[in-house]
């Protein structure tokens, strides 16, 4: 009998892979952030500003591919959803096949030859697009739960929650919040953790462990949406 997954269960899992795949990635390729790609924002400045014949080609192709990810996650989830059915399933499995891309192309390139060659790019690229499918289904489909890749809004509620608690002030809800906020946050940075530690000792075999965490959750049970009635 296939089990449901609790909103616990999708935070920290979600965020655990979410975590394990940018660090792996930014560990792998000359810094390039995959999930929180606003962060790659900052390292264009600073290469901008201070040259260092970094791989500013790979971040700046980032953008688009993390831009697709997500448009195209939101398309799907949207053809879905007129259909009545639940895009999870289909995101996850799209989600699965670019970050098993990512792993192939990223072994198909080494050894990295130059940080602009294209073996290099397609493998930073179909790591961002990953990442861009994953935040969609986030926002789209996993909208209950705290965000699983971008952490300084949840570190920011999480301290919100705990000052409420210490003053007394809305104590039920701030409860609540604290513990839907602070497993994905210790999940995202127990991933980092894993995923750099894993790239070093395994390099692109390591994104082995989140494809396999995808193959799990696609065998999981996916309630139906609940229809929305008809506008008269």
């Amino acid at each position: 009998m296939k089990a449901t997954p609790s909103d616990l269960f999708l935070g920290i899992c979600l965020g655990g892979l979410a975590g394990y795949v940018d660090t792996a990635g930014f560990v792998a390729l000359y810094g390039l952030f995959t999930a929180h790609v606003t962060g790659n924002f900052v390292l264009i400045g600073a290469e901008l500003a201070r040259p260092s014949h970094g791989p500013l080609l790979l971040k700046f192709l980032a953008f688009p591919a993390f831009g697709a990810g997500v448009v195209f996650g939101r398309l799907l989830g949207n053809a879905y959803e007129r259909r009545g059915s639940s895009a999870v399933r289909p995101l996850l499995a799209l989600e699965l096949v670019l970050l098993a891309g990512f792993m192939a192309a990223g072994l198909a390139a080494v050894p990295f030859e130059h940080q602009s060659a294209p073996p290099v790019l397609l493998a930073g690229m179909l790591g961002a697009a990953a990442m861009g499918v994953h935040n969609a289904a986030g926002k789209q489909q996993f909208a209950r739960i705290a965000p699983t890749t971008v952490m300084t809004g949840n570190v920011t509620e999480l301290l919100f929650n705990v000052t409420d608690l210490a003053t007394g002030h809305g104590a039920p809800a701030a409860r609540e919040k604290l513990t839907r906020f602070a497993w994905p946050v210790l999940a995202f940075a127990l991933g980092c953790i894993a995923g750099g530690s894993a790239y070093v000792a395994a390099g692109f075999w390591c994104l082995l462990l989140p494809v396999g965490a995808l193959v799990m959750l696609l065998g999981l049970r996916w309630p139906s949406p609940v229809p929305v009635p008809a506008a008269k």
